[in-house]
């Protein structure tokens, strides 16, 4: 899909080809280089135009050898410009409208989902969880606001949605209410303790899980809870694990 910065490089060199092609044919035709005089800038950019769309009406055609090869020019350099920009700029067009229709698609599946798991956000943990939640074919589904890391979880295979989870609009799309449980692991411990509050909101009855990124998140993250919601501390588990390996 082509960047704005794109389209705009384009539009540009389409101008400059088109000032390119205005200014020497009316140049040359004041000189005799064409079959007719060119007596105005009107009829050098008609001329112009012409040629690079390849119409081509044959009112206007180059007669000497370097109003020849300045057409030639005018032709492969004009019409990869123009052909180009026109791709960007419609592609564009059409991308969005896929996307579009494919922000429709997604909010009928939202529709139906039930009994889901929703892993929001993709840490370590959700990363590991997804995996073991594919092996044993559980629905689920998870939410990032990075649509760079969405396009990677899908390629994984993953239902994956771009979302802000600290938002209560957006978060009521994936029908919090009617799922399993909701995962929450965001490296940002604000947005983790936003992203409770917001799941305690709409979650219902449903399990809440909060991965607490530091010790400090941790009792933060308790205290909000208030024991709605179950919060781990993966490296605290880990480091006792490891300590009572070494010291058993």
């Amino acid at each position: 899909m082509a960047s704005l910065t794109e389209i705009a490089a384009y539009v540009s060199a389409l101008l400059t080809v088109l000032i390119f092609g205005i200014v020497g044919t009316y140049i040359l035709g004041q000189h005799g280089g064409f079959n007719v005089r060119i007596n105005s800038i009107l009829d050098a950019a008609y001329f112009t135009i012409v040629t690079m769309s390849t119409i081509g009406y044959g009112d206007i055609y180059p007669v000497t050898p370097t109003a020849k090869l300045f057409v030639i020019v005018l032709i492969i350099v004009g019409l990869g410009v123009f052909l180009g920009a026109v791709a960007a700029i419609t592609g564009e067009f059409m991308n969005r409208r896929i996307e579009n229709l494919s922000g429709r698609l997604g909010s009928f599946e939202k529709r139906l989902m039930n009994k889901h798991i929703i892993l929001i956000g993709s840490n370590t943990t959700n990363t590991y969880l997804a995996e073991k939640l594919s092996e044993r074919n559980e629905k689920f589904i998870m939410i990032t606001n990075d649509p760079t890391t969405s396009e990677h979880l899908k390629r994984l295979g993953y239902r994956a949605y771009v979302a802000d989870s600290t938002s209560v609009v957006d978060m009521k799309e994936f029908e919090p209410s009617k799922a399993k449980a909701l995962v929450i692991d965001l490296k940002d411990s604000s947005r983790a303790i936003y992203a409770l509050l917001v799941a305690k909101e709409l979650a219902g009855s449903s399990k809440i899980v909060v991965i607490a990124p530091t010790k400090d998140a941790e009792h933060h993250l308790r205290n909000i809870a208030a024991g709605r919601a179950l919060v781990v501390n993966p490296a605290d588990i880990a480091a006792k694990t490891i300590s009572e390996s070494i010291f058993k």
